[in-house]
């Protein structure tokens, strides 16, 4: 018997599997990136919730201003307005004016038979 020659792999065979192994390696490329894109440390998610967070922030500084400028009126009027400030004295602290009189009227228990 002859010796048989050793047979070579076909050139078009390797030439197929590694177009078809460069298509894998892509594709698992492409996969990976996108999912990073997707939920990733700066990913859409990510940046999704940030601007969720960043129009709380954004309503929560404008109700802020809101009663600053409330507060700021409010003083104001604390410091030039009179009637305010006698409004005040008289509603929280119980203060009358001289001259007149105060009446404190308490709820009588109904008599027993």
């Amino acid at each position: 018997m002859t010796p048989r020659p050793a047979e070579r792999p076909d050139p078009a065979a390797r030439r197929r599997f590694g177009g078809r192994a460069l298509r894998y390696l892509l594709l698992l490329l492409g996969s990976v990136l996108l999912l990073d894109a997707i939920i990733g440390e700066r990913g859409l998610l990510a940046v999704l919730n940030a601007r969720r967070e960043y129009q709380a922030l954004e309503q929560a500084l404008e109700r802020a201003r809101a009663e600053n400028a409330d507060l700021r009126d409010q003083i104001r009027h604390l410091r030039s307005d009179p009637a305010t400030i006698e409004a005040i004295a008289r509603g929280e602290l119980g203060f009358i004016k001289p001259g007149e009189k105060l009446f404190i009227i308490r709820d009588a228990a109904p008599p027993t038979p």
